[in-house]
């Protein structure tokens, strides 16, 4: 059985790289970028703060949670009748409140990938603007 790799793992290293350039963590794995070591951010992390890093990490995260909350509510938005809700008039906005947590929660574990790549971005804006 093959072992499945962790959507957030890059991106947790990416973090953990930031700390270590910052001096505040201990042995950390080399982030990649297309299945290649991403020099371009490892030279961005150097020149962003730790507060930066994790503000875009943060940024990243919530930007994904909208994205997943946005299919989330196209998914069921359809469903009518039986079910945790019923059919009442109050279903809607029940509904978007569960799908809004569930998206959080999903983007926390990992997401689909999405945040990533804006944190990566994010990253490599803010290291051009520090120059």
């Amino acid at each position: 059985m093959q072992a499945v790799s962790n959507p957030l793992a890059s991106h947790n290293a990416y973090s953990a790289l930031g700390a270590k350039l910052s001096g505040t963590s201990g042995k950390t794995p080399v982030p990649s970028y297309n299945g290649h070591t991403d020099y371009d951010l490892i030279a961005a992390l150097k020149k962003v703060s730790p507060q930066a890093q994790a503000k875009a990490k943060t940024s990243a995260t919530d930007f994904e949670a909208m994205f997943i909350n946005q299919m989330f509510a196209n998914m069921t938005s359809g469903l009518k009748g039986e079910g945790p809700f019923g059919d009442t008039e109050g279903t809607g906005v029940w509904r978007s409140m569960l799908t809004e947590q569930y998206s959080k929660n999903f983007a926390q574990a990992g997401g689909v990938g999405i945040s990533n790549e804006v944190y990566r971005t994010l990253i490599l804006q803010q290291a051009g603007r520090a120059g």
